[in-house]
């Protein structure tokens, strides 16, 4: 989580909401990320789905199982999606998100949507008062 911390502080310098993640195959980083939906012009470029693109290109393959993704924030609908098609074994997140989670905050599609063919285990809380601190920091100052 630390190092999604850093990744976090990357998308803070250029001026997005400071989300950082990567993806971890066999105690190896196989692909990071941060928030780039405004540098980037897309919408889907949340730090997330760019670990995920990031991961995918590494292996090869668009599925990515045996892989725990880290993320600063709880992930959204948009990127419990990815998550699940990607079929991540497990999601670790630090700050909840009571405004658009999709790990329990808001809605629980991670890991409990029975409807879904993949699950995902999910935990959430990890370092979670320092990457929750890094967000109302960010807003704090653009107000």
């Amino acid at each position: 989580m630390r190092r999604a911390l850093a990744l976090a502080r990357r998308a803070e310098a250029a001026g997005e909401v400071p989300v950082g993640a990567l993806v971890v195959a066999a105690d190896q980083v196989i692909g990071e990320g941060w928030n780039r939906p405004i540098g980037a012009s897309d919408p889907t470029a949340h730090a997330e789905v760019v670990a995920l693109r990031a991961a995918a290109s590494a292996l090869e393959n668009y599925r990515l199982p045996g892989t725990t993704l880290y993320v600063t924030l709880e992930p959204c609908a948009m990127c419990a999606g990815a998550i699940i098609h990607a079929r991540i074994d497990r999601v670790v997140f630090g700050a909840s998100d009571p405004r658009a989670g999709a790990a329990g905050s808001v809605h629980d599609l991670l890991p409990s949507d029975e409807r879904f063919n993949h699950r995902t285990a999910c935990e959430g809380g990890v370092l979670a008062d320092e990457c929750a601190q890094l967000l109302r920091d960010f807003f704090r100052a653009r107000r």
